[in-house]
């Protein structure tokens, strides 16, 4: 009888542990003291000096000529690229300072993963004839859904995180890198990939130089990395430079699968590598050391993940989360997990949403009050509007910048009040990128402090900047996706309207259809509308890119219609440019 109570006690114990019942969350359970290093930001700029660093024979890397290392690997009658920067100008710079290492021409170029900072810069390195371009088989459709999609969102929010539009001595540097070498001026160069692999990993002989690229899903879906048998040496992309890793990037990113991350690193230290070559921040050297990083690296975040999950069946919200997960004193002292770019707070705050969406779990938060309404309110418990100004001009002065704005954000949405608004939110923001360790944050801050004050504008990416090439290169599809999230639905709303583009090069047709406030777009091989337009995808895709117009692809012989020619203008006038 004794050993069966005892029994059931285990079980029910074993319950109760499973569920989280009884269970209280403290992340500082242990009362860890701060435990960071004493490096500053300004001192992290050091080792983004410019220069292109000899590993060994035949290996090179070039850092800070722009946010991401171009990685230089020298064959029997060629070099690879691994990695080509953020634009033309950029990798102009770095393709100069290669070939004072070694005249021999680019035989092969890879990307490691999508991001604009690895890829815009590739044409600079086509010598004499194009080169082979190695990538992930899933990185094209991430390429062409930022380009095409998100990109002006993508773009405003990325000035704010680089800093890119600030003046040049506000920029401390990019956490990861010296800046970012993208604006309203630089010039894309993109190739498009012409190798690809989708399974695990695929090896190559290229000019006499063995490589293998294993496909390591973390800071992207489709993040790969270098193996370099003769070196030892291994590139591991955008999974480990020198800082908390971005878990999640305030420039707007879906969610980066954590867990993914921390295992595409055990797998990186499967190959016991003796060289360490990130394509941000600076080289490791020696099995030991290297080691120690990758598994300081990939325990910070799996710390971050399990403990922000822990809370989450306690039943916490992401404001209580983010004050109790902290890193454990190993972790905060190491010098490569310093929240000079990616932070903890932000990384919970992902992970939640990664894995409950955007309701933090307390009623109050499932219709809050919003915009002006909230506003008027914050300004009734203040006493007025005039006394929420004074608030929010006490709490500055009191050294509290984050309240501050806060009060300073409500008086905004104020009728009369928006100018005395605009100044407080300007000074909040530059107060707080002052206490801000991180360069995204710091850089975030101050470009809206900047935008606040009148001093700067970003305003939607200049389309003519993309060369035709660019545009031309991007599927139909990707454009006739982007129509339909740039249809403006106040016209459409109660009418139903519809039309047929055909592509005479592509023998394709798609059908429009306006309805309810949306655009139905899908490909169609039989259709009886009323509106008809043939042309070229190329002529088709300047015309959405707003880089031509209807009037000049009339005159140019490059578009007919079929139907009334001004409800067909009509027609597009429902959209946006994409």
């Amino acid at each position: 009888m004794v050993n069966k109570v005892h029994s059931c006690a285990l079980v029910a114990l074993s319950l109760v542990l499973l569920s989280g019942a009884g269970c209280r969350f403290q992340s500082s359970d242990a009362q860890w003291d701060a435990a960071k290093s004493e490096t500053t930001l300004a001192q992290h700029t050091e080792i983004f000096k410019q220069r292109v660093e000899k590993v060994a024979d035949g290996l090179y890397i070039a850092i800070g000529f722009g946010l991401a290392n171009s990685i230089l690997i020298e064959g029997d009658d060629g070099v690879i690229i691994v990695d080509t920067m953020e634009s033309m100008e950029a990798g102009e710079a770095v393709r100069a300072a290669f070939r004072k290492v070694t005249p021999k021409p680019v035989k092969a170029i890879v990307y490691t993963h999508n991001h604009a900072d690895h890829i815009f810069g590739a044409e600079a390195f086509v010598d004499d004839s194009p080169p082979m371009v190695l990538a992930h088989a899933t990185t094209e459709a991430y390429i062409d859904k930022i380009i095409n999609i998100m990109r002006p969102i993508i773009f405003t929010r990325s000035m704010r995180q680089f800093g890119s539009l600030m003046p040049q001595d506000a920029v401390e540097n990019c956490g990861i890198g010296p800046e970012l070498l993208v604006d309203r001026d630089t010039k894309p160069g993109l190739l498009r990939p012409t190798e690809t692999f989708d399974g695990d990993r695929k090896r190559f002989v290229i000019s006499g130089v063995e490589i293998e690229l294993v496909f390591a899903p973390g800071e992207t879906p489709d993040q790969i990395f270098v193996w370099l048998p003769k070196y030892k040496a291994l590139l591991p992309g955008d999974n480990f430079y020198r800082s908390f890793p971005n878990l999640y990037a305030i420039r707007g990113t879906s969610y980066r699968d954590v867990m993914d991350w921390a295992r595409s690193i055990d797998k990186m230290r499967t190959y016991e590598p003796e060289l360490l070559l990130p394509s941000h921040t600076n080289v490791l050297r020696g099995k030991d050391q290297i080691e120690t990083a990758l598994r300081n690296y990939r325990d910070a975040i799996q710390f971050v993940h399990d403990q922000t999950i822990r809370g989450i069946n306690a039943g916490l919200t992401p404001d209580q989360l983010v004050e109790r997960v902290v890193l454990p004193p190993v972790l905060a002292a190491d010098e490569n997990l310093q929240e000079f770019y990616g932070t903890v707070e932000w990384s919970v705050r992902s992970i939640f949403t990664g894995y409950l969406g955007w309701f933090s779990g307390d009623a109050a938060d499932l219709s809050p009050l919003t915009g002006k309404t909230r506003s008027q309110a914050f300004a009734k418990l203040a006493g007025g509007a005039s006394e929420l100004a004074e608030a929010a001009r006490s709490a500055l002065n009191e050294g509290d910048a984050a309240w501050a704005v806060e009060l300073a954000r409500e008086l905004s949405r104020l009728d009369g009040h928006e100018k005395e608004a605009a100044d407080l939110l300007s000074k909040g923001f530059k107060a707080l990128a002052e206490t801000s360790r991180s360069a995204n944050g710091r850089n975030y801050y101050l470009t809206q402090s900047m935008e606040w004050a009148g001093e700067l504008e970003i305003g939607k990416q200049n389309v003519d900047a993309a060369p035709a090439q660019l545009i031309d290169s991007l599927p139909i599809e990707m454009f006739m996706s982007a129509m339909a999230v740039n249809l403006k639905p106040e016209y459409v709303s109660s009418v139903s309207k519809s039309m047929v583009v055909s592509f005479k090069d592509l023998n394709r047709s798609f059908l429009i259809e306006l309805r309810h406030g949306l655009a139905d777009i899908r490909e169609v091989k039989v259709f009886d509308t009323p509106l008809q337009i043939e042309t070229t995808s190329s002529s088709w895709k300047h015309l959405l890119a707003g880089r031509t117009s209807l009037p000049e692809l009339l005159v140019r012989g490059e578009l007919s219609i079929a139907g009334d020619r001004i409800d067909v203008a009509a027609f597009l006038l429902h959209f946006e440019p994409t």
